[in-house]
């Protein structure tokens, strides 16, 4: 396999992974959980959270995203993959890619 068509597997995969991350967002998004500065909270049970978890440690990785903690590491990460995914302009999830960031609690549970 040649170089280029690597890459273009690559780029499928990794818009692929922030397609499943936006769609289990959506899936699992409330409309009541919107704290004052704009960040969302999405709570995401498990087995969905592990899903979410591993796609957000490996983004973080590969896009080498760094935080003072865990969470702001996958927030960042997180952000990242909402601008690949791209999302209409009426979504709820728009909060998120505006500077707020879509948060949740990464707990299984």
């Amino acid at each position: 396999m040649i170089a280029a068509e690597q890459f273009e597997r690559a780029a499928v995969l990794g818009v692929a992974m922030a397609e499943e991350l936006r769609r289990l967002l959506r899936l699992h998004l409330t409309p009541t959980e919107v704290a004052a500065d704009g960040t969302v909270l999405v709570d995401v049970p498990y087995p969905d959270a592990a899903v979410v978890m591993a796609v957000l440690d490996v983004a973080a990785d590969c896009f080498g995203e760094r935080g003072e903690s865990v969470e702001e590491t996958r927030e960042a990460a997180l952000r990242t993959l909402l601008q690949l995914a791209g999302f209409d302009a009426g979504s709820r999830l728009q909060l998120a890619a505006s500077g707020a960031a879509a948060t949740g609690p990464w707990h299984q549970g």
